[in-house]
């Protein structure tokens, strides 16, 4: 077993002799029992998630879900980028979210803006679907559909070749879709990224670099 238990741990006794888990010498990874928890990954503000050690081949298309739950009206999602412009990424900017792609020959967005007093950014659970088919993008949150004309039509595969960051990314990492520096705050839960009949549902446990992100355990409310 090369990975941590998604668990509360607690009253540890050695030989008779309770450990203090309040001063530990060293910690990773780590973080408090909530009384109350939800199924999810919990986002501090501070870092984020690296997935796919490898590197994340979008090419021309790809359907992202996921559900986030926040009060913060800024903050990364997820961004997958090459070395060149090619690159895919998603981020909350002042309460909106934003969808970019730029499969070689420019940038496109397509940006849901909440109506009324619809309100993302509620600490409350919303949903998330962001495809790309080709040339055509398309994001839908809470069954509410945008999608966005683009000018470049003979181009069509984002030729990505870095790993998935999620919730942020490295100050020395460059993302070509990603307006935002700002790292998400919440949680964020069934993240399931899918090209042509290949599905995967990715467990922040097995990321290769997490900060201050704490898999399996949303607080039930934010403070």
């Amino acid at each position: 077993v090369t990975h941590s238990i998604p668990a509360c741990i607690g009253s540890m006794t050695i030989n008779g002799k309770q450990l203090d888990n309040e001063s530990p010498v060293s910690i990773f990874a780590v973080n408090k029992c909530y009384e109350i928890a939800q199924k999810g990954t919990f986002f501090d503000g501070s870092g984020f998630a690296a997935l796919v050690r490898e590197g994340y081949k979008v090419r021309s298309d790809v359907n992202i879900t996921l559900e986030f739950r926040t009060t913060a009206v800024h903050g990364v999602l997820l961004g997958v980028s090459s070395s060149k412009v090619d690159a895919i990424g998603l981020e909350i900017v002042h309460g909106k979210v934003l969808f970019h792609v730029n499969n070689g020959a420019g940038r496109i967005t397509a940006t849901y803006e909440p109506r009324g007093t619809n309100n993302l950014c509620d600490g409350k659970w919303h949903k998330l679907q962001a495809n790309k088919s080709k040339h055509h993008i398309s994001l839908i949150i809470d069954g509410n559909l945008v999608h966005t004309d683009n000018p470049y039509i003979q181009s069509t595969s984002a030729d990505t070749n870095n790993p998935i960051y999620v919730g942020g990314y490295p100050a020395d990492v460059k993302q070509n879709c990603l307006t935002s520096k700002s790292s998400f705050r919440g949680c964020l839960r069934n993240l399931v990224l899918t090209r042509g009949q290949h599905t995967e549902l990715f467990d922040f446990s097995r990321a290769f670099d997490l900060r201050g992100v704490f898999p399996h355990s949303c607080p039930g409310a934010e403070h």
